[in-house]
């Protein structure tokens, strides 16, 4: 009886001595896989949560800077088959060789230049090329027409009936009409025009005007901002054309004299005229247009 009691001690001591390798193998194997975190089993809760949501967190920043990588490299790619577009000869001569040995490089290159050709082919002739257009620089001329400078029929041939008595004013530029070539290469160019009462111009305005249409530089001769509002004068009841950068108002009835604000002159003013029912300049402007030297 003493013997088989002290085998049955034996084998509780070699039991829990088990358990307890078991439970320091267990231990050392989590300690190898995350890291040992101090405090309660609430604060352990925690801090295993924060961190899961920051490595989630991670890999979502790096597999968008991932993504971003590639699409800077494909907008890149895009741009300098644009800037140097191939011939159509070449695309298919490229295409046919790297045909015979498809790789990803290869078919991207051939997507890519696709894309860029068909968006060379597509896009319009470029603002810049228009501006630097030989004469688009050169000031209102005797004859030009006027068109639209803004807004649904930008580019079209301003009519007299386009016009509302009494304002709005209209921004336009002056266009020649052998060449089609709109003066739009210097910002001295553009002028507002305004279709008034022919009794309400000044005896210096009327001779300049066509059927009660005035033209003035779009220039303030102040600091060189656009002509862009038609209102009230501070100072009185008729609508006058106004600069909001400092508050310059002109009056178009009496040669775009300075009526209120800072401008040290009137606009300089272009002399119309209607020809074949079209706006057209009769003459070059009358006064220096754009802003004063220094100012």
């Amino acid at each position: 009886m003493l013997v088989m009691g002290r085998l049955w001690q034996r084998k509780r001591v070699v039991g829990r001595a088990r358990g307890r390798a078991q439970k320091s193998s267990d231990s050392h194997e989590t300690t190898r896989l995350t890291p040992r975190i101090e405090g309660t089993d609430t604060e352990r809760e925690v801090a295993f949560t924060i961190t899961n949501r920051v490595v989630l967190k991670t890999k979502a920043a790096l597999t968008k800077f991932v993504r971003c990588l590639y699409l800077a490299e494909f907008s890149l790619s895009v741009c300098q088959i644009i800037a140097h577009p191939p011939s159509l000869h070449g695309i298919s001569a490229e295409s046919e060789t790297k045909m015979s040995s498809p790789s990803d490089q290869t078919r991207r290159t051939i997507i890519l230049t696709a894309l860029a050709t068909a968006v060379h082919a597509s896009a319009p002739r470029s603002a810049a090329a228009e501006e630097d257009a030989p004469g688009s620089d050169l000031r209102p001329q005797k004859a030009d027409v006027l068109v639209f400078a803004e807004g649904d029929h930008a580019g079209e041939v301003i009519k007299p009936q386009d016009l509302t008595p009494g304002g709005p004013a209209v921004r336009a530029w002056p266009k020649d009409p052998k060449t089609s070539v709109v003066r739009k290469g210097s910002r001295l160019n553009e002028v507002v025009v305004v279709k008034l009462d022919p009794a309400e111009l000044d005896d210096s305005t009327r001779p300049r005007s066509a059927d009660g249409i005035v033209g003035y530089s779009a220039i303030c001769s102040h600091a060189g901002c656009p002509i862009t509002a038609w209102g009230k004068a501070a100072q009185g009841e008729k609508d006058v054309l106004k600069c909001v950068c400092h508050n310059s108002e002109f009056d178009p009835r009496q040669s775009a004299q300075v009526v209120f604000g800072p401008a040290p002159r009137r606009l300089a003013a272009l002399p119309l005229a209607v020809a074949d029912g079209s706006l057209t300049v009769a003459g070059t402007f009358v006064g220096k247009a754009g802003a004063q030297q220094g100012g």
